[in-house]
Parts: structure tokens; C-alpha cells; sequence
């Protein structure tokens, strides 16, 4: 489905006279059952979460809104406008003209790669330099590595101008003739009824000429797939959900452009051993009956490789919990400390021997069994 024919009411789940509390409402609950943290590595949910955010920047604003109703009822989108055969009402929104669709999230977007503003239909056609895009990579990173910071190794799939054809899609050397599919105007026309609108060429990509021979590094597209490994830091501390950009390590960018930029999503792999709340770190550690009746001392591994030394009293009871003061993770100036929750193995047989020393102490205890 293309921008063009997105309806968001029906993205949203909404009738079209909802009013804010409702769009809200619905907004939220789809954020939270397609956020991408709630769906790892759900691309469908990722794509749907997307256009939620979409229909909800629209929506929400009263004035997106507005121009996002006109263009409906003129048919610009697909559905909701006039008839087959029959002329645009364009009397009856006074005043509107494809200009107010400046700020209108992704249908500005649109609408300024159909129209070329101060040409009459002439497809937009930009001759400058073109900034590269925009590249949102996951990167897992260990425990440790978010505790107490590093670097992680990630490997960046993007696309790049081809160095054969220079971004142009031709073979070098080959000559070009205009589009048979647009007839060299780099545009084609898509509509309902008396409504069109033109869009660049997909053939000719709105070159309005195509090549007699494509490249054969790109095949034609005028860009090449690349994987490159770049060195990440990872900030102290840092937790899942959290993002760092990388200023022109996205796509390159066209005929000189600016590169695009990588934005990293870090999360934060589990530990075996370790969980983390905040800055502090949570541990548990198996003690055994007698180790709990009598007391004992345990040595009790940290993050920074430090092995405390603990003391459990006689009569520590399941569950209790002991802090160790400066031993979590350090952020903002300020250091966390690691707690460590006692567990009481009870053992699942004994053999003749113990059972009658437990029988032994149970009598003397007057116990009952």
C-alpha cells in the first residue's frame, strides 16, 4: 500500500468524526501492542507501528487534519471522492489549493515529488546535490559491555551511488532515448474519475530517458548493495530502547550530496547471573540448609570482577536480602549498589544416614511430621 492510499481512520481503527480523545485513545493502544520492543524481530508489526505513528501526526493535528479531510473528499487518496465521470467539487472547499499540503506529514512528501511548484506539470526534477538516507539499525549488545561500556562491531547494510554509472543506471558509454512509458515527460499520471495527479516514472525513475544498455554493476538502478563493519560506543551504562546517531554513516548521498546519517537502537542482552534495575545489580545465590541454620560466609561475584566476601547469619531466612554498597553501575556521577537475595536449597533425597540425623535434630526441636 502507497502513502497515496493509506486512509488513517481505518489505521487507527476510528470513524472519521472521532474526536481527539478517541484518536488518542486508539493511538495508544496500537503503539503499544505493535511497539517494536513488544514484537522483536516482527517486521510486519515494526511496518504497522510505523503507520500508526503516521496516522496519528496527522490526526492529532488539527490543522494536518483539516487539509488531510479536503484532500479525501476531493478523492485524492482513493476513496471518499467524486465519481467516475463526474468534475471535482472544488468549489466547495474555498480557499484550498495542493500548497496547504506543506505540512502534512507523508503526503508533503508526496505531493512535492509530483509537482514541480513553479512549472506547469512539469514533474520535479532536482538537479542538485541529494543528501543519502537516513539508516535505523538493532544492535544486541552484551551485559557487561552496557554496564560498564566498550565497543561493539556492527555490520551496516546500505545502499550506495554505483561507482560504475556514477548514479545514472546506464552502462558507460551507452546512449539514451526517451521513456517509452511516460514518452520522455519523466512523469505518468494516476487518478479517479476528473481527479489526476501526476508521479514520477517508475520506469525511468522521472529521468524521462532510459538508457540503451543498463549498467551491469547495478543493474539499472544506479545503486549497489554494501556491508561494512564500523566500531560502535557504547555509553556507561546505557539501557534498552536507548539511541545514539552517527553523523554520515548512513547512505551516501547523490551527485555530491551529504551522507544520511545511522541512528543505533541499543538492547541489552540478559546475563546468566546478573539482572540490572537502574544502577543497581541484583543477584541470587543458593545457600544450603546448614549453611542457613548456623550461618556461614559466601563469596559473591560483581560486575567488576570483584568476589565479596558476605556473611549470612545463623536463622537467614529464604528471601533475605543483602546490600553491598558501591559495587552497581556508575551513571551521572553517581555509583549503584549490587543486592544479593539469599535462596535455601532444600535437598530433593538424602540418603539413610542423613534422614536419620534430620529425624534426630526434628525430635529434639519437637517437631511434628
Amino acid at each position: 500500500m502507497t502513502k497515496a492510499d493509506k486512509d488513517y481512520y481505518a489505521i487507527l481503527g476510528v470513524d472519521e468524526k472521532a474526536d481527539d480523545a478517541a484518536i488518542k485513545k486508539a493511538y495508544r493502544g496500537l503503539a503499544k501492542q505493535y511497539h517494536p520492543d513488544a514484537n522483536p524481530g516482527n517486521p510486519r508489526a515494526a511496518e504497522r507501528f510505523k503507520e500508526v505513528g503516521e496516522a496519528n501526526g496527522v490526526l492529532s493535528d488539527p490543522q494536518k487534519r483539516k487539509k488531510y479531510d479536503q484532500m479525501r473528499k476531493l478523492g485524492a487518496f482513493g476513496f471518499g471522492g467524486p465519481r467516475a465521470g463526474s468534475r471535482p467539487e472544488t468549489t466547495a472547499q474555498p480557499g484550498f489549493s495542493f500548497e496547504d499540503l506543506g505540512g502534512l506529514g507523508g503526503f508533503s512528501e508526496i505531493f512535492s515529488s509530483i509537482f514541480d511548484r513553479g512549472r506547469k506539470g512539469q514533474p520535479s526534477r532536482p538537479s542538485g546535490p541529494l543528501r543519502g538516507d537516513h539508516v535505523e539499525l538493532p544492535v544486541e549488545v552484551p551485559f557487561m559491555t552496557a554496564a560498564k561500556g566498550g565497543k561493539v562491531s556492527v555490520s551496516v547494510s546500505i545502499n550506495e551511488e554505483c561507482a560504475t554509472c556514477l548514479g545514472s543506471g546506464g552502462a558507460p558509454g551507452t546512449t539514451w532515448k526517451n521513456c517509452a512509458e511516460c514518452k520522455g515527460s519523466g512523469s505518468v499520471s494516476f487518478g479517479q474519475g476528473g481527479f489526476a495527479v501526476n508521479r514520477p516514472c517508475p520506469a525511468c525513475m522521472g529521468r524521462s530517458e532510459r538508457p540503451a544498455k543498463e549498467c551491469g554493476a547495478c543493474g539499472g538502478s544506479g545503486k549497489v548493495h554494501q556491508k561494512r563493519k564500523i566500531q560502535v560506543s557504547v555509553p556507561v551504562g546505557v539501557q534498552s530502547g536507548a539511541k545514539v546517531r552517527l553523523t554520515g554513516q548512513g547512505e551516501r548521498g547523490r551527485k555530491g550530496g551529504a551522507p544520511g546519517d545511522l541512528i543505533i537502537t541499543f538492547k541489552v542482552e540478559p546475563h546468566r547471573f546478573f539482572e540490572r534495575e537502574g544502577a543497581d545489580i541484583h543477584v541470587t545465590v543458593p545457600v544450603n540448609l546448614a549453611q542457613a541454620t548456623l550461618g556461614s560466609r559466601i563469596r559473591v561475584g560483581t560486575i567488576w570482577g570483584k568476589r565479596v566476601v558476605l556473611r549470612v547469619p545463623a536463622g537467614t531466612q529464604p528471601g533475605t536480602r543483602f546490600r553491598i554498597a558501591g559495587q552497581g553501575i556508575s551513571r551521572d556521577g553517581k555509583t549503584g549498589d549490587q543486592y544479593v537475595e539469599i535462596k535455601v536449597e532444600i535437598p530433593e533425597s538424602l540418603t539413610e544416614e542423613q534422614e536419620a540425623r534430620i529425624r534426630e535434630f526434628a525430635t529434639a526441636a519437637e517437631m511434628k511430621w
